[in-house]
């Protein structure tokens, strides 16, 4: 069941709580109350309005039950969010070169380590770029995770110029005939406008060895970033070309609905999800497996 069986327990809506054993009858205030619950998975008002309409057509004065109604919730999600599962799309020679951006506290570090213990057991060979300069425990934190996973690691000075990391790191991995170069950057607001012309600026530097790269733009995604996640994804997508999204922390409270607007609004597919904090986990996005743990049955 993929990654149903880790999170059913956690994007469980209240949907069972609209109906009694016999049905309820499709009206103005079922409608309402339907609506208020969406709303509160962080799908946001757009989607929302979208399932709360679709059903008002189809049922408005009829008695219906709990699995009439999921089902067409389950459908028009499933329809916003429909997308190949999309792991990284390798380059055919050289290294494929992954910037990884968001905002502080993410699990931006967390998450590289993540991706590189998913790439080595698949037997990739990666480098690691350590281009948030300005935190020096982010550094650490990377250094060990490289240790433990067998990697190389570019790292700077503190306070270095991360453009300069990013470039040398993308030199080690074709000097060493890597598969992947993995690039962190420092968390930054998505307001903060110099910082975002500062991912324009690593961006560059990579393409003046690999014209394509990068390759992936990768943007992490707290879970529990509600509907702040919608201005996080606008404003690296402009800055640095995001390609996807690795949604993390649904190991907590997250309601998880984030990544139906997101997919809606901008077109960026998630690409990974993670569930805690070891190096396994982190698993592969599936849409089915998403739709039917946030629509949950469970008790």
């Amino acid at each position: 069941m993929g990654i149903f069986n880790r999170i059913k327990q956690i994007l469980v809506t209240d949907v069972r709580d609209l109906f009694k054993q016999e049905g309820r009858l499709v009206d103005d205030d079922f409608l309402r109350d339907l609506f208020a619950i969406l709303v509160k998975t962080d799908m946001g008002a757009g989607p929302a309005r979208k399932i709360r309409d679709r059903i008002g057509t189809d049922f408005r004065a009829r008695k219906v039950h709990m699995p009439d109604i999921l089902k067409v919730i389950r459908e028009q999600i499933s329809e916003i969010m429909d997308q190949p599962e999309e792991p990284i799309k390798f380059v055919e020679n050289g290294p494929t070169v992954i910037m990884v951006v968001g905002v502080n506290g993410s699990g931006k570090t967390t998450s590289i380590a993540k991706l590189t213990n998913l790439f080595v057991k698949s037997g990739k060979s990666v480098v690691l770029g350590a281009a948030d300069t300005f935190r020096a425990a982010a550094v650490e934190q990377l250094s060990i995770w490289s240790e433990r996973l067998g990697v190389e690691i570019v790292k700077g000075e503190h306070g270095a110029d991360p453009a300069s990391v990013a470039f040398r790191a993308v030199a080690k991995a074709i000097e060493t005939n890597a598969d992947i170069c993995i690039v962190d950057t420092a968390g930054r607001l998505q307001t903060q406008v110099n910082l975002m012309r500062e991912l324009e600026k690593i961006r560059r530097v990579m393409t003046r060895q690999i014209p394509e790269a990068p390759h992936e733009v990768l943007l992490v995604l707290d879970a529990t970033a509600g509907q702040n996640g919608l201005s996080q994804a606008q404003g690296f997508s402009e800055a640095a070309g995001c390609t996807g999204i690795v949604l993390t922390k649904l190991d907590g409270s997250a309601k998880g609905g984030v990544a139906i607007p997101i997919r809606e609004q901008f077109k960026l597919p998630v690409k990974y999800v993670g569930l805690g904090e070891k190096a396994e986990d982190m698993v592969l996005f599936n849409v089915h497996d998403y739709v039917e743990a946030l629509l949950s049955e469970d008790k």
